[in-house]
């Protein structure tokens, strides 16, 4: 559920809650676990991150500009607290720095 939620907030992170869950479902409930991996939203992308076969490139970039947008939103709007846009922006730049080194996924 966190990794559904953080897909519409933008400091709650999506991925590492659905890899966790693939992990974790695989090593305790075949049924979810299945049912994670043949999801229509989440299932391939899940399968190929874990299999390492890289993402595609149209990911990585809405990816980014979902991360950008959300973050620079938020950072926009605390605009009185700066240690929280710093932190706000180190999150952003690292996970873009994450999402750009990892391989980009053919067309096949």
């Amino acid at each position: 559920m966190l990794g559904c939620v953080g897909i519409v907030l933008p400091v709650l992170p999506t991925t590492p809650f659905l890899l966790l869950a693939a992990i974790c479902f695989s090593k305790g409930s075949e049924k979810l676990h299945s049912w994670l991996i043949n999801s229509t939203v989440f299932g391939k992308y899940i399968d190929d991150y874990i299999k390492r076969k890289g993402i595609p490139l149209h990911a990585k970039v809405i990816s980014i500009i979902f991360i950008w947008t959300g973050i620079g939103y938020s950072i926009y709007k605390m605009r009185d607290v700066i240690f929280g846009q710093v932190i706000l922006f180190l999150i952003a730049v690292t996970v873009s720095i994450h999402i750009i080194s990892i391989k980009e996924k053919s067309k096949v």
